[in-house]
């Protein structure tokens, strides 16, 4: 339980929550300067990629690497430029993404996908101080053990930088001889984009940014997003005739983590077994437990239902929740992780900020704290970023209106440098909505046509998932269910001729 919930807790900016484990084929890799790939497999994709293990220099002397890179060959003969994936986090693998190629299959006819382990995650040397699959609940034990991780090759989180992944991916093009590429970015990879958009424009035809964090954006002040997309939540439920007879479930989730004591903690059960948890689960870590679903909608329509329940004293259902992030497990490479977002992010958050961020929220604190406390055993030297000068590369945003950490208005009060942006909010919808109803269409059509306008009439049409309504899933909306019986009432009765029913009626009235 202790790995399940503190990877739900510690879960940043991923673009894609999807575990895909890779094997190589019997083979393994040839000379990386010859770039003879190998065949391997991705879990979830059933046919072969590409693999590669192509060498990048580093910003400094001592600092080469060498990446993991996959590609989906393209399914035809007409090639367009090929289309990167930039995974979240920071420390997230590309790799992690391969079940995109099943949503995003139609873009994968014309043009390769290509994943690229950044140095530090996935099969690029992952550097997880052993606590991506089991990071302690303990807040004092993890950063205890970050410092650990930290004193025994302190050289190396200075080679793990936003400026050396996007030197590494202009590497890896040249390597693979694209003369032009796409980017797709989700999450912290749409920053990743924006900066190799700055940096290197000659070399980028469009891109693709879902779940934007712009440049400039402090994405770890993330308590009043979250609570926007709690309240949001909120008003489609009072909406919905089955949700809104769970009556005010917002402020009990409000009581129940104000009073969440040790008894609670120690008594919390494992959501695989029911049984208490093998550690004590502490209030932050349920705050973040319901941040994370959030991401989700289908998670989320759970949320006012394991809330009520758990205000009557049934903690099941928000734990049966909290089981659903289990495959998070592994998913950030936690010293790629702080030794980027301690550089690049908790160095610019003043304490002022992050108070006035946390009031009035559900989270307050609960998720930044442990990036603050931790970066303080991580003494990595601050990193600024550029001034963002104007680019004209079409450009793709994506947002979900509910979403609990890169909300809407950071793409459309951020991002005044791209001069040839157009922007697609899914109503309802949570972090990352590439694969969801017709988005997949849009951005391909987007990329083949170089950016033209595009018709967002069918965004409309994507919906919440219905709300759960009981410990067996969801429920049709009531006046569905009415109008169902009332036709099936209607089927089962005998059609009558009017004599025989005045006759019937007749008969009925005598005593």
């Amino acid at each position: 339980m202790k790995r399940r919930i503190a990877a739900a807790a510690l879960c940043l900016f991923a673009g894609a929550a999807v575990a895909a484990q890779l094997t190589e084929a019997q083979a393994g890799p040839t000379s990386a300067a010859a770039l003879q790939p190998t065949l391997c497999h991705g879990s979830g994709w059933a046919d072969a990629l590409r693999c590669y293990s192509i060498p990048v220099t580093g910003l400094q002397e001592g600092q080469a690497a060498e990446l993991a890179v996959l590609v989906a060959p393209a399914l035809s003969e007409a090639q367009r430029e090929p289309l990167y994936l930039l995974a979240g986090g920071p420390g997230q693998a590309s790799s992690d993404l391969v079940k995109l190629l099943n949503p995003l299959r139609k873009l994968n006819r014309e043009r390769d996908l290509v994943f690229v382990d950044r140095r530090g995650a996935g099969r690029s040397q992952v550097f997880d101080c052993g606590l991506s699959d089991s990071p302690p609940a303990d807040i004092e034990r993890f950063v205890a053990l970050l410092a650990d991780c930290y004193r025994a090759d302190p050289e190396r989180p200075l080679a793990l930088t936003s400026r050396q992944a996007v030197e590494d991916l202009e590497q890896v093009r040249l390597a693979l001889g694209h003369a032009k590429i796409s980017l797709w970015g989700g999450s912290w990879g749409t920053r990743t984009a924006l900066l190799y958009q700055q940096w290197y424009p000659q070399s980028l035809r469009s891109l693709v940014l879902d779940g934007v964090a712009p440049i400039d954006s402090k994405v770890f002040l993330t308590a009043q997003a979250a609570e926007a997309a709690l309240v949001e939540l909120q008003q489609a439920c009072s909406a919905d005739p089955v949700c809104r007879g769970f009556g005010d479930w917002r402020s009990a989730l409000d009581l129940i983590l104000a009073n969440w004591d040790r008894a609670s903690a120690v008594s919390f059960p494992d959501p695989f077994t029911g049984r208490p948890s093998e550690e004590p689960v502490e209030s932050w870590m349920l705050a973040n437990a319901v941040r994370t679903a959030l991401y989700d909608p289908s998670v989320a329509a759970h949320l006012p239902f394991a809330i009520d329940q758990a205000a009557k004293g049934n903690l099941l259902p928000l734990s049966g929740i909290v089981g659903l992030f289990a495959r998070l497990e592994g998913s950030m490479a936690m010293g790629l992780t702080f030794s980027v977002a301690c550089a690049e992010e908790v160095s610019r958050l003043q304490r002022g900020e992050i108070l006035a961020d946390a009031a009035g929220t559900f989270l307050g604190e609960a998720f930044v704290q442990p990036f603050v406390r931790g970066c303080a055993q991580w003494p990595v030297p601050a990193r600024a970023y550029p001034v963002s000068e104007p680019r004209s590369h079409p450009v793709l945003l994506i947002s979900g209106s509910a979403d609990p950490i890169t909300p809407p208005l950071y793409a459309e009060q951020a991002l005044d440098h791209l001069e040839n942006r157009q922007h697609l909010i899914v109503q309802g919808g949570g972090h990352i909505n590439s694969t969801r109803g017709c988005i997949p269409d849009l951005m391909e059509e987007f990329l083949n046509s170089g950016g033209q306008p595009l018709d967002q009439d069918c965004v409309a049409d994507i919906q919440r998932p219905p709300f759960m309504a009981g410990m067996f899933g969801p429920s049709l909306q009531q006046e569905l269910k009415q109008e169902v019986q009332q036709e099936l009432r209607q089927e089962k009765q005998p059609q009558l001729n009017p004599e025989s029913e005045v006759a019937a009626s007749t008969e009925e009235a005598q005593p």
